[in-house]
């Protein structure tokens, strides 16, 4: 069942693919952060977004110690197949970039035999040398441009997708970029997700812990606490 949010959420991305607009939509989480918080850059690819969503159980809760209120967080594993089936009805189409060689066409067609009247323009998998100037990176936003995408989906993980778009987005012929991390691996059923009671009281962090306890234990087990700490002191003052 599609939320509120969901619905604003797809909407708001709509009218920028219809306007002929160009713009990056970022999610963040506590991961994102912690890296933002170190690194000026990535604050500033936030911060210049006209548009972000909140995907973690965490910055909902640092906003209530702040005193602010996020109503709901959005993962893409509960939000995408709104927006897929919001993109089929009108007609927008969509580039995947990211995972492994062959995960992010085996997305595509997951997504395909649901939505069989979803246009997916192109896929590429993000192993390419994606320095600025390299040939391949060259070749790849070649083929994003000959597709030219309402929506182009970008999964390398954080921060090497938004540092990617941070060079690239100008050279790039689409309205949308959205940040998707996992998102391939999770659609193509090559990665399960944390049990859905888990995940709807917060602790899909702790399920995907539990999953990838070696490639995530420093992300979740050091990384959260010292989120909240900094949280706790922005709540006693500026964080230095």
């Amino acid at each position: 069942m599609q939320s509120h949010i969901q619905s604003e959420l797809n909407e708001a991305i709509g009218r920028i693919v219809l306007s002929g607009g160009h713009a990056v939509v970022p999610n963040v989480n506590i991961h994102f952060a912690n890296l933002a918080y170190r690194r000026p850059w990535l604050r500033e690819f936030f911060n210049s977004a006209p548009l972000n969503f909140c995907d973690g159980a965490g910055i909902q809760l640092a906003a209530r110690l702040l005193g602010q209120r996020i109503v709901e967080r959005l993962t893409y594993g509960d939000w995408f197949y709104s927006l897929a089936a919001y993109c089929q009805a009108k007609n927008f189409s969509f580039y995947f970039l990211g995972g492994q060689p062959g995960v992010a066409a085996a997305a595509a067609d997951t997504i395909v035999a649901r939505y069989p009247n979803l246009d997916i323009a192109g896929v590429h998998h993000g192993y390419f040398d994606k320095s600025r100037h390299s040939s391949e990176n060259a070749d790849v936003v070649s083929a994003i441009n000959r597709c030219r995408p309402g929506i182009l989906l970008v999964a390398f993980g954080m921060p090497l997708q938004e540092e990617w778009l941070a060079q690239n987005w100008e050279h790039i012929d689409a309205c949308v970029a959205l940040t998707g991390g996992a998102v391939f691996d999770y659609l193509s059923g090559r990665m399960r997700r944390a049990p859905a009671w888990l995940c709807r009281c917060g602790g899909e962090w702790l399920g995907r812990l539990l999953i990838e306890p070696r490639r995530l234990w420093k992300r979740y087990l050091i990384g959260n606490p010292l989120f909240l700490a900094r949280v706790l002191r922005q709540r006693l003052g500026p964080v230095k």
